[in-house]
């Protein structure tokens, strides 16, 4: 159902506030807020090596979702579109349904990561990778004065 908006925010929140209409029940819109459905829930765990990241995607398949790598930003999006036609034995419409929906997210992992560093897999829903950290730079001993103006 499209509502109209000013600023991004939905004209009528307040009035529709009592009524549940999200697809997603079950969430916590305390946590959340009202764009929960829109957003992708993610864990990173840090290991020796490097991070661990976790995106949930439950009801994408492999080919709607997308991985890009641009001036050290990685960008997870995934795009559904649903198109669900019944016609009765006339060819009359009986029902006609349309959905599109796209969610993004972008991380930044450094100028360090390159494409080949990166080996995503999907399986049951949730989008797995490594991120390997930066290597750490020897820290120079010298002595660097400060000079004192005035």
């Amino acid at each position: 159902m499209l509502f109209p908006s000013v600023f991004g925010e939905n004209l009528f929140d307040n009035f529709m506030e009592n009524f549940d209409f999200t697809p997603f029940q079950d969430m916590d819109k305390k946590l959340y807020g009202k764009h929960a459905a829109n957003l992708m829930k993610t864990d990173v765990k840090e290991t020796e090596a490097g991070y661990v990241v976790d995106i949930d995607l439950a009801g994408f398949k492999k080919d709607e979702i997308k991985m890009q790598l641009n001036q050290g930003y990685l960008t997870v999006s995934a795009a559904k579109g649903l198109d669900k036609d019944e016609k009765d034995q006339t060819g009359n419409y009986v029902r006609r349904e349309r959905y599109a929906g796209s969610m993004s997210r972008s991380f930044y992992v450094g100028e360090h990561v390159t494409e080949e560093d990166i080996h995503p897999r999907y399986e049951n829903g949730v989008l797995s990778f490594e991120l390997p950290k930066a290597e750490k730079k020897a820290v120079e001993e010298k002595n660097r004065y400060i000079a004192i103006e005035g």
